[in-house]
């Protein structure tokens, strides 16, 4: 007899955010990082947390039910991946995107059905604040944490791009709108004969020169201050927009794609990478339509080759 239907995936697909925001709060508390340092029982851990006693223990066995901590004899230690990916204090640190996912983008999809109803965005200026970007810009604070948070989202795809492109074939490489500038560290740490440049808004610099002086080869890395719809591109042999076109209408993704045309030699090439949408003329698209675009801008051959989880890449060569 087959298995009678069961409201069980049902309960646990409704009542997801239970644990996302449990997981999310853990990292705002910096309990990994805390962990990281040396395992605690409760009481130690809620003495350094500030925590209150009501909910400390259901909070950390929670995690522990998650699969990010590990409790033996009452205490408490980091599960190996958190260990790895979630101490702020290594390297490997990937939880940016996270960070600003509780503080920005969960409260957010609160408006889920009245975006899908309007169309209309759901973020800052849903509340009469000023446009995503000139907010996020204007507070030094906060831009750091968004460029952290594109960094921890891009990582993976970043590490695919600096291994699998032929970048044998080329010596130069310009990232457009590079926030940390984690791809231009991954691809010339990969590739010792490149020499990458970093192009975002002037006020990105400092936050973008901290993060490659930490590279094995940040003599071979730079910045470059400019806005990507007033001012020409940097020229290079490879331009890479990773997370850009999305955010913007069809009309600005077609001026872009032809600024890079613009600014790369015959040979030369351009690769796009893509994720989410914060502004009211962007929307996402398939690798056949960005092909589309690259042919229309003058692009000679296309392709698009998968990176890593949802992200890939589409290349065009001039």
């Amino acid at each position: 007899m087959s298995t009678p239907p069961s409201p069980e995936s049902i309960m646990q697909l409704g009542m997801g955010f239970w644990a996302s925001k449990t997981f999310l709060s853990a990292i705002e508390l910096e309990l990994f990082t805390e962990l990281a340092k040396h395992p605690e029982d409760l009481d130690a851990l809620r003495s350094r947390l500030g925590l209150h006693e009501r909910g400390a223990r259901d909070f950390l066995d929670a995690l522990v039910g998650l699969g990010m901590l590990e409790r033996e004899a009452g205490v408490y230690r980091n599960s190996p991946q958190a260990e790895l990916f979630l101490d702020k204090a290594k390297p490997s640190y990937i939880a940016g995107m996270l960070e600003m996912a509780n503080h920005r983008l969960y409260g957010f999809w609160g408006g889920l059905t009245e975006a899908l109803r309007t169309g209309d965005p759901q973020n800052e200026t849903r509340h009469g604040q000023d446009p995503l970007f000139e907010t996020l810009y204007a507070d030094p604070a906060r831009l750091k944490e968004f460029l952290s948070a594109m960094t921890g989202v891009s990582h993976g795809a970043n590490v695919e791009i600096a291994r699998a492109f032929s970048w044998a074939d080329y010596s130069t490489v310009a990232d457009v709108g590079t926030a940390q500038g984690d791809l231009v560290v991954q691809i010339t740490e990969a590739n010792d004969h490149l020499t990458g440049i970093g192009f975002d808004l002037p006020v990105v610099e400092p936050i973008f020169e901290e993060y490659a002086a930490r590279s094995s080869a940040s003599g071979r890395i730079s910045f470059r201050g400019g806005d990507f719809f007033n001012d020409p591109l940097p020229s290079a042999d490879v331009i890479t927009m990773g997370h850009i076109l999305h955010d913007w209408n069809l009309q600005d993704k077609r001026m872009l794609i032809g600024k890079a045309f613009d600014a790369l030699p015959d040979g030369g090439a351009l690769v796009i990478y893509e994720a989410l949408i914060e502004t009211d003329g962007g929307f996402d698209y398939t690798g056949a339509d960005c092909q589309g675009w690259l042919s229309e801008a003058g692009f000679n051959t296309t392709r698009v080759e998968h990176l890593v989880g949802p992200d890939s890449m589409v290349i065009g060569i001039k």
